[in-house]
């Protein structure tokens, strides 16, 4: 008789139930193991997948699987089983025993018409109490200690990454309910209400192999339903983009996300310039003030190969204050200076309404730093956001980038040392 996923029934009670004692003694700690489904054939990516599989397409030199080898040394794994099919002596031949990432790797080879069910079935027994899954197409810049608090806050099985799709940048193929568990899951899209798409990077215990059947099936079809049934696949939603070797449409934009240009995002007021009293604000050119150093903290942002983003709240348009027009007015003049003085600007996002309008892009929300990285096809997790207040840290850590803090005793240009360093001149690729 099959059993539902109980969360009484604990994964430790099961694998000892099921003779496997070693399971219940390692799963306490956190995975350092990474599964990655590998196997097929890339189809869409004709015919650059005729003698290549897909995760071996290269950009800036090194194969899109590399970049997903390094994530995962970055974030603490040191194991990793590929679950290949399609040309697997292709990626053997490049990943060899993974020595290079500092990572220990496997591989389980099996038909090149096996589905994600029969695959990890077939290589159950060589993966660990709780592990990492992941897509070998899809590349998201995880904090997996992040992911890792949530779930171990859930008395779950599984927890997928789900990409919140607000832009349409995919078509949606999960609903996630207010309680931030998976409502629905539907492999054909077509579902109504479904907003949010599977990215894979989930966190599993092993026991949700152990009701695949033995049938050539595929896991997400058959397993996930289960799982929401008994409301055991928890989300983690994120708005950072994903990007993928999934089609020939996404390339272009992985190429420019894996470019890595070096970006840095800063507030305005008491960043660049004297912070205006509370209530107050910069209404024209005549109200600003630059602090110092701000100016040659600028230049050499730009002599370094850095972008330049300014994001800022102008509540005094809410407010009426101020215009739109006056604030633009400003920003132009802005930009005037700093490249007068040899800097640049690249972008500048503001955000227009009052505290009390719920919009998402007032900080200590993260809607400008997302509109940025969508825009500029940023990695946020290696864009430092420069600022001043408590508010601007909050942004920082709801979007996941480094967050620097200036003051009058470290001001911007200290803080853009620290960052570029000695760095030479350098060109954006």
């Amino acid at each position: 008789m099959e059993r539902p996923f109980d969360a009484g029934y604990s994964f430790q009670s099961r694998a000892l139930a099921q003779g496997h004692p070693e399971r219940a003694q390692r799963v306490e700690g956190r995975p350092r193991q990474a599964v990655i489904l590998a196997g097929g054939r890339g189809s869409r990516l004709r015919p650059l997948t005729d003698t290549t599989p897909k995760p071996m397409i290269e950009f800036h030199g090194q194969p899109f699987l590399g970049y997903l080898l390094e994530l995962l040394r970055e974030q603490g794994f040191e194991r990793v089983l590929l679950l290949l099919g399609y040309r697997p002596d292709v990626i053997q031949s490049y990943c060899e025993d993974g020595r290079r990432w500092g990572l220990a790797i496997d591989y389980a080879v099996s038909a090149v018409g096996d589905d994600t069910g029969r695959r990890l079935k077939l290589a159950a027994s060589r993966v660990e109490p709780r592990f990492l899954f992941m897509y070998c197409d899809n590349y998201w810049p995880m904090s997996f200690e992040v992911m890792w608090t949530r779930y171990r806050s859930l008395n779950v099985p599984a927890m997928l990454t789900v990409y919140r799709n607000a832009e349409g940048y995919s078509r949606d193929n999960v609903r996630v309910d207010e309680q931030g568990f998976i409502a629905v899951y539907d492999k054909e899209r077509r579902a109504p209400s479904l907003r949010g798409v599977d990215i894979g990077f989930g966190i599993f215990q092993h026991e949700v192999l152990d009701d695949i059947p033995d049938e050539n099936v595929c896991f997400e079809r058959v397993i996930y339903p289960r799982l929401i049934a008994s409301r055991h696949l928890a989300a983690f939603v994120t708005d950072h983009r994903y990007y993928s070797v999934s089609s020939h449409e996404r390339l272009p934009l992985t190429q420019r996300f894996l470019a890595r240009s070096p970006t840095v995002i800063l507030d305005r007021d008491g960043v660049l310039n004297v912070k205006p009293p509370r209530a107050e604000y910069v209404r024209s050119w005549n109200d600003w003030q630059w602090l110092p150093g701000a100016l040659e903290a600028l230049r050499r942002l730009r002599e370094t190969g850095y972008r330049v983003i300014v994001v800022s709240n102008q509540a005094g348009i809410a407010r009426g204050a101020m215009t739109e027009a006056d604030l633009t007015a400003v920003h132009e003049r802005l930009k005037a200076e700093v490249e007068a003085a040899g800097g640049r600007i690249d972008a500048i996002y503001y955000c227009p309404h009052g505290w009390d309008e719920g919009c998402e892009c007032r900080k200590p929300k993260p809607g400008m730093l997302v509109a940025a990285q969508r825009e500029f096809h940023l990695d946020l997790s290696r864009t430092p956001f420069i600022g001043d207040d408590e508010r601007d840290g909050q942004a920082a850590d709801a979007a996941g980038c480094p967050w620097r803090r200036v003051s009058l005793q470290r001001p911007l240009l200290d803080v853009v040392h620290d960052i570029v360093g000695s760095q030479p001149e350098c060109v954006h690729v």
